[in-house]
Parts: structure tokens; sequence; C-alpha cells
């Protein structure tokens, strides 16, 4: 059974650079986007190993905290 993770902002704030692509195989840790917020850079990093199924952001756009901002399909 496949199992797919959102994986959600923790800020609020703007998507600085988008690291991963749809598709792309990520490793336990991997950043997926960097959002700044607050002059900080925050990494957004795969919570376990597993594909991107939906990557739902894009560079420059603004995110809420909570937002989905990719999909992921668990290994």
């Amino acid at each position: 059974m496949t199992q797919e993770i959102e994986v959600l902002s923790e800020v609020t704030g703007t998507v600085w650079k988008v690291l991963a692509t749809q598709g792309q195989r990520l490793a336990e840790g991997d950043t997926i986007a960097i959002i700044e917020s607050m002059k900080m850079e925050i990494p957004v990093e795969s919570p376990f190993a597993g594909t991107i199924r939906k990557l739902l952001v894009s560079e420059g756009q603004a995110v809420a905290e909570g937002a989905v901002l990719a999909v992921i399909e668990r290994d």
C-alpha cells in the first residue's frame, strides 16, 4: 500500500529557493525548498526517504504556516 505524506511549512514566509523537482527521489533529510521568513532562511527537509509526487510551490510564492509544500510517497 502506498503511503503519501504532506510536507508542511513550519513558518509563514516566501519560498526563496526550490531545490527538488516532482518525481525526484529523496533521502531522509534532503532539502526540498528554502523559505525566507523574517530575514532567516529555513530549509524544508524530507522527513523520510521517498519520491516527490506533487510539488505545490514555486520560487517567490508566499506561504502560510501549515501550507502544504509537497506530497511525498514513502519508500
